[in-house]
């Protein structure tokens, strides 16, 4: 699917798989579900590519990009000519692959738990990958990295001891999403509703306060994503509105109903991007965004 109001719109921000393939299959990857283009045949060159992207760029002004897979980093070709073209670059990685030091880069590094759980999401050895990934990032790395730790039903009592494990790492910091599930999902990741992820979005608050500076999710964020309130933020998307999403399929970009694909329930998104932009245009006063 394709979302022609996109057409002639200015972005600040974008969202772009450069690549379908991956080393992973990440049971809650929202890339792979059979709604949203993914094909891996006959990919885009290098060179259509950067030449596609410097064209939106200019087209919609984007400022920051947030390159995705697949896994980016399996095409380190678009990656170092790429992240040229923006004034901010964001990577989301698995972390199995060696970063690339690239000036004023933000690594975001997927992380679910400590070794048993991430592994049994993630596939077995995987923590062990990111964690020597990690180790070998030199002090002296231009880029920042990060770690993000999707919160699913399953793993919502896990997540001090994940923060614990991680702050004595080369990690300068993390960041928590709530799972975003598709329409009719009946897997145990799924609160169901948003009343009962509530207890996830209380535990993260509360770890808020404890690595105050790790975290950096604001607490206002957080308080957003709780059921009393968020739905006047999904009813109005502000990722919609200021997130181009750039799906990969095959010799072009395809552009879905949202940066999660074509079959996300909103009701349920608990994404940070969507409830850290509504917390930033809260507090710029502004309340109309959806009009704007």
């Amino acid at each position: 699917m394709t979302n022609t109001s996109h057409e002639s719109k200015k972005y600040p921000a974008a969202m772009v798989n450069i690549t379908n393939k991956c080393n992973l299959r990440c049971k809650h990857c929202f890339v792979f579900r059979n709604a949203n283009p993914t094909s891996i045949q006959n990919e885009m060159s290098t060179e259509r590519m950067l030449e596609k992207l410097s064209f939106l760029q200019k087209k919609h002004e984007i400022h920051t990009m947030l390159w995705m897979g697949g896994e980016p980093l399996l095409r380190p070709d678009v990656l170092k000519k790429g992240v040229t073209i923006f004034s901010k670059n964001h990577i989301t990685t698995n972390g199995t692959i060696d970063l690339i030091d690239f000036p004023d880069c933000i690594y975001i590094v997927s992380l679910d738990g400590p070794e048993q759980y991430n592994d049994a999401i993630r596939g077995k050895g995987t923590y062990e990958k990111v964690m020597r990934t990690i180790e070998k990032v030199p002090e002296k790395f231009e880029s920042k990295v990060m770690c993000q730790c999707v919160v699913t039903k399953e793993n919502e009592t896990l997540l001090e001891d994940l923060v614990s494990l991680l702050t004595p790492t080369r990690f300068e910091g993390m960041t928590f999403s709530f799972y975003v599930p598709p329409a009719n999902d009946d897997s145990r990741l799924t609160w169901h509703t948003t009343k009962r992820r509530d207890k996830a979005v209380l535990e993260v608050l509360r770890l808020k306060d404890l690595y105050p500076d790790f975290i950096w999710n604001s607490k206002r964020t957080l308080e957003l994503t709780l059921s009393e309130n968020c739905k006047s933020v999904t009813e109005r998307c502000p990722s919609k509105q200021y997130v181009l999403p750039l799906y990969l399929n095959g010799e072009e970009f395809t552009t879905p109903f949202c940066c999660y694909g074509n079959d996300v329930d909103c009701d349920l998104c608990g994404a940070w991007v969507v409830f850290y932009l509504a917390s930033l245009l809260e507090k710029n006063g502004i309340e109309n965004y959806r009009d704007g």
